[in-house]
């Protein structure tokens, strides 16, 4: 999955989404992810919805003549035609606090000690965040189970025949694995090919792990925050990667925006968006993050007004890069992968083995993005295993032959990306 996140408050009404969607499948995405676009409660929040058969009135065109229903089945017909796959946040841990559900179905409703409805909560930095705007459903030990499954599963359907083919699903892990098998299960017998990824921010590689179980086509990876040194991800990676292949991102509509973070260093957002997307088998950026938008999404408060002039041109770099990834089996799966020993460590080194194929990947990439850094070898096909010559298929200063011995100045945050086959005799 190459996925572009269209984040609808930013993105405005549906029937301006067009020109969006035409810039994703140009820099070669195929998937689109929208936030959720249900109506909120009382807080705004695109998270916090109080009535999950409406739709957000902020995606309405007032110029439009037609339901707001309507307008959105044109924009998602739009983005079919263009090949585009489109998923939508599938929020069913919590509603929003002022829902008429809590009302008329108080039984589906955790309760607090003194018997009001529970609010969803986390512990961050030893502080315990509370959303009071939002209710949290009691998936657990609700004494009508089968009635709040049966909702759930009337809200994925109505969401299917809006066009949505897929669901990324908030919050995954705080839900049981039998409500996510039996959904899935349930929902591909009558539209096989539908799409679930499970959002797993947070999760330990074990939660990760059982969540993966479900069934779940993706779970999202938290290589964002690897700082090309510590050993974590690749134990997360191989724990998991067997179960579900995972998505990368370079930042997200939960992360403050990386332009911003590395003070609009280009290199940097190259490099990440690099690594990224060569790292596991799907890759995700938001909307703006090709253009190195600084101010963050917000799901509460963004508005088209907050659309900025670009600070960077990224989107021929995505292009090259999404090209990569589609053209080499190798990056669309997770496959062992090692980060081997180098004696320069600002270099990051790492091989990739498809399971699959016969590829084989190397890629060198410079951890600095602000300075360059020496690289030498000897004979670079000694750190692989196929027989081939590699192959240099990086998206920028990409060398028609790879000389022995190999002797680069890699510019800051440069990457060289190398593929090779197993199906020649060794090299002697």
């Amino acid at each position: 999955m190459i996925v572009y996140n269209l984040f609808p408050l930013l993105a405005g009404p549906c029937s301006q989404w067009a020109p969006h969607f035409q810039r994703a499948a140009d820099m070669g995405f195929d998937w689109i992810f929208i936030n959720p676009v249900q109506k909120p409660g009382y807080s705004g929040s695109l998270y916090s919805i109080v009535d999950y058969f409406d739709l957000h009135p902020l995606l309405a065109d007032p110029e439009s003549k037609l339901p707001l229903e309507q307008q959105l089945k044109a924009a998602l017909a739009t983005a079919d035609k263009l090949g585009l796959k489109v998923m939508v946040d599938l929020v069913i841990n919590h509603c929003a606090f002022d829902s008429e559900l809590t009302r008329q179905h108080p039984e589906w409703f955790v309760r607090e000690g003194d018997g009001s409805v529970a609010h969803p909560f986390c512990m961050e930095d030893g502080r315990k965040v509370v959303w009071g705007d939002l209710a949290l459903f009691n998936h657990q030990h609700t004494p009508d189970p089968e009635g709040l499954y049966r909702y759930f599963f009337k809200i994925v359907e109505y969401l299917m025949q809006l066009g949505f083919k897929g669901f990324r699903c908030d919050a995954a892990y705080q839900i049981p694995r039998n409500t996510w098998n039996r959904l899935i299960h349930e929902i591909r017998q009558k539209y096989p090919d539908t799409m679930f990824s499970a959002e797993t921010l947070g999760c330990t590689a074990d939660q990760t792990k059982q969540t993966a179980q479900a069934g779940f086509d993706f779970v999202f990876n938290s290589s964002k925050w690897w700082d090309f040194h510590g050993a974590w991800l690749l134990e997360q990676y191989q724990l998991v990667r067997e179960i579900a292949p995972s998505i990368s991102f370079p930042e997200s509509h939960d992360t403050d925006r990386l332009f911003q973070e590395v003070n609009g260093n280009v290199a940097a957002m190259k490099q990440r968006y690099l690594f990224s997307a060569l790292f596991s088998a799907g890759v995700m950026i938001p909307i703006g993050f090709e253009y190195g938008f600084r101010r963050r999404l917000h799901v509460v408060e963004t508005r088209p007004s907050d659309w900025e002039q670009p600070n960077a041109d990224l989107c021929e770099f995505i292009t090259n890069v999404n090209a990569i990834k589609r053209q080499y089996s190798i990056f669309q799966e997770e496959c062992p992968t090692s980060i081997l020993p180098y004696q320069n460590p600002n270099i990051l080194l790492m091989w990739k083995a498809s399971a699959r194929s016969q590829e084989e990947a190397l890629i060198v990439l410079n951890k600095d993005p602000w300075n360059h850094q020496y690289f030498y070898a000897e004979n670079i096909g000694t750190y692989i295993q196929a027989g081939a010559p590699l192959q240099d298929v990086s998206p920028e200063y990409t060398l028609e032959y790879i000389p022995r011995p190999f002797s680069y100045d890699l510019r800051p945050g440069q990457a060289f990306v190398m593929v090779a086959s197993r199906d020649h005799l060794p090299q002697q």
